[in-house]
């Protein structure tokens, strides 16, 4: 059975779940759903300044509580949402995060959207959040929106925390190495990549390994979910739209470390680095977005800066109160239709 009323979520206390039934899975794999996730504190104010939605990466789902109280004391009303096929929203014999095409999410997204303009009204402005993956998913859909002429409305800016903007390794990867995702992708999408399973990442957050996070490892487990050639060909094809240059209408900024490392076991370092992508392709892509773009490089930062330790978690957290105040003075809320 599909709830469609807010219910108590997994977080617990103030936090509560809405799921949104999306249909068909137009890759195949029965009715998918999304589902929002809502912050609401006994002290929740009645007219907040504005609301947030927050989109992980792959391999996650959302479980930063501390992220949802940041913006909640800065007044705005948080949401985070559970993109089909992942954490709160995979379903029995469904493939973790498998879409064959980016802009399926634009379902959920314009959803999300409907749900918050109906809780904080058409005028209050919306900063959205993203993490990883999520940072190249949702600039592909307020540019996809834009030149579809129906420009998403209440949007404000844009904070894309270390942003999946191409791929890294070593450079082949990037040309007969994706045309190969491509060719397979187009005819066999579930087919498993056959890549090493490094745990690097997950072991440095995690509480029972090296990290101070709590989170569900089945939901988000250490060496990350099975990465297919179909998944893999979406998001090439999803830079490839990035790197001819997009317009999100709105100001951005974009959070990352301030160098990667490799290391497939933790170890020396990998408390201070991101270990997933290459921080230098996200400085160079980071110009595609359009309009306005801060760019913040965080010493000692993780590849999820807001799981950073205490003091570039703290910087990072700085960055954001910084741009949100010079966001204020440089927007106003714009008059946009949304069908």
């Amino acid at each position: 059975m599909i709830v469609t009323t807010w219910v108590p979520d997994v977080l617990g206390d103030g936090y509560q779940q809405l799921t949104l039934p999306l249909g068909d899975d137009p890759d195949g794999e029965g009715q998918v759903v999304a589902t929002l996730v809502r912050y609401r504190p006994s002290d929740d104010p009645p007219r907040p300044r504005g609301a947030v939605l927050y989109v992980h990466g792959f391999t996650d789902y959302f479980f930063q509580q501390h992220v949802a109280e940041f913006f909640h004391q800065r007044g705005y009303a948080f949401h985070a949402l559970d993109l089909r096929k992942s954490g709160r929203s995979l379903r029995p014999g469904q493939t973790a995060h498998f879409v064959t095409d980016l802009r399926f999410y634009d379902a959920e997204l314009d959803e999300s959207m409907r749900v918050i303009r109906d809780e904080v009204g058409d005028e209050a402005p919306v900063v959205l959040v993203a993490h990883s993956t999520g940072g190249l998913i949702l600039p592909l859909w307020l540019d996809a929106r834009a030149s579809a002429g129906t420009p998403v409305r209440s949007v404000a800016g844009l904070v894309l925390n270390s942003p999946w903007f191409d791929l890294q390794g070593p450079a082949f990867l990037r040309s007969w190495g994706t045309a190969l995702v491509d060719g397979v992708g187009r005819v066999s999408a579930k087919t498993v990549i056959p890549l090493a399973k490094v745990d690097s990442y997950g072991s440095s957050l995690h509480i029972d390994h090296h990290g101070e996070w709590s989170y569900d490892l089945t939901w988000k487990p250490l060496s990350g979910f099975p990465v297919t050639f179909g998944w893999m060909r979406a998001i090439r094809h999803g830079h490839a739209r990035l790197h001819r240059g997009l317009d999100v209408g709105v100001p951005s900024l974009v959070l990352r470390s301030k160098r990667s490392r490799h290391l497939s076991r933790y170890g020396d370092g990998a408390d201070a680095a991101d270990l997933v992508l290459d921080v230098r392709q996200i400085a160079r892509w980071a110009g595609c977005l359009g309009d306005r773009t801060t760019i913040a490089p965080v010493e000692g930062a993780r590849h999820d800066v807001f799981l950073s330790t205490e003091v570039p978690r703290t910087r990072a957290f700085e960055e954001v109160d910084r741009w949100l105040g010079e966001l204020a003075e440089v927007t106003e809320p714009t008059a946009r239709s949304i069908s």
